[in-house]
């Protein structure tokens, strides 16, 4: 994962943990989304590289583009589970100040379904 999208996820993150403390129907199972959201990403980033570096990597050539985008094929995106996450939760937070029981729930269980990913 690139350092501009830890970024993106830290900064909503912190958006989103900031706001006013105004309860609506499911203040709470938002909270303890993005608290389960928080620990994947700690997890994640605690796993550190998503592989080893091979042999080709050590001759001291440049990687080419066609080789970068082979790599980050091989090692697929590990993060877009957690940007659904996100982008699931801040709709949640939207329906939840809007007083959208059924919205919330709804996004709430789009969020729960891209965490487990």
């Amino acid at each position: 994962m690139s350092v501009r999208a830890l970024l993106v996820l830290s900064a909503a993150a912190l958006a989103f943990s900031t706001l006013p403390g105004r309860a609506g129907p499911c203040s709470q199972d938002i909270d303890r989304a993005w608290l389960a959201l928080n620990a994947k990403i700690q997890a994640r980033i605690g796993a550190g590289r998503s592989g080893p570096q091979s042999t080709t990597a050590l001759l001291h050539r440049q990687p080419t583009p066609a080789s970068i985008a082979a790599a980050e094929e091989l090692a697929g995106d590990g993060w877009a589970p957690m940007e659904a996450t996100v982008a699931a939760l801040a709709r949640a937070r939207e329906a939840d100040h809007a007083k959208d029981k059924a919205t919330c729930e709804q996004a709430l269980a789009q969020a729960g379904r891209a965490i487990l990913r």
